[in-house]
């Protein structure tokens, strides 16, 4: 199930229409109040945000969504009429997975949820089990613990860490991880990375006062 949360009737309209003909299960929402009410009765397989909506922004829904340990994982992308640089970090900074801008082709936001929606059903890779140090990761259970503690990642941080711990004391550049973790290329928004880095540095290293991620200058990064 898919839900979209957008205050233009003929866009989301368009969006539900296109998702239902690529045999995807779908519902619609003009704001923060109809989303948030459904969501007690259903969960979603993925979350299609406007930043400018009524009432409450989608900044600020997305943040909520953050927040709820049974929702935390839910990927989400944004949708914005705005095209600057700080509003795709801002809306990654709050926890989107990815971000599309208006005006946008229908055809490309179908491709980016199908393949948002495939990276969700199945693990990473083939083991299950992952551990460096005192992380240890269970990827069909989506579960992170760090000395025996629970620490809540979304799609894209738990993704990461799994790379990185896969590939311990390998540096990683930018880039490499963008093809990867992402699966396609933000042009010019390598940032996406140290944005997520941090997501992992502040949830990880500085919460169990440890050093787990390294950053090489100009090269990238590593776990190791």
């Amino acid at each position: 199930m898919i839900f979209i949360v957008e205050d233009d009737s003929e866009i989301r309209e368009l969006v539900l229409y296109s998702l239902r003909n690529s045999s995807l299960e779908c519902a619609g929402f003009a704001d923060g109040e109809e989303f948030f009410e459904e969501l007690k009765n259903t969960k979603p397989d993925l979350v299609i945000l406007d930043i400018m909506l009524p009432k409450e922004d989608g900044l600020s829904i997305l943040k909520k969504i953050r927040e709820m340990r049974t929702l935390a994982d839910i990927p989400v992308i944004m949708l914005t009429a705005k095209g600057s640089e700080f509003d795709k970090v801002k809306g990654l900074d709050t926890g989107a997975d990815d971000y599309i801008t208006k005006p946008f082709g229908i055809m490309e936001l179908i491709a980016r949820v199908k393949r948002l929606i495939a990276r969700t059903k199945k693990p990473i890779e083939s083991e299950t089990k992952l551990s460096f140090e005192n992380i240890e990761i269970d990827t069909l259970k989506h579960s992170v613990k760090v000395g025996g503690k629970e620490v809540v990642l979304a799609l894209k941080e738990f993704e990461l860490l799994c790379f990185l711990i896969r590939s311990k004391n390998i540096v990683h550049s930018r880039e490499t991880l963008l093809t990867e973790v992402w699966g396609y290329d933000y042009i010019g928004e390598t940032n996406v990375v140290d944005v997520y880095v941090r997501f992992l540095r502040s949830k990880i290293d500085e919460r169990f006062d440890v050093k787990i991620l390294t950053t090489v200058r100009g090269a990238g990064y590593k776990i190791g």
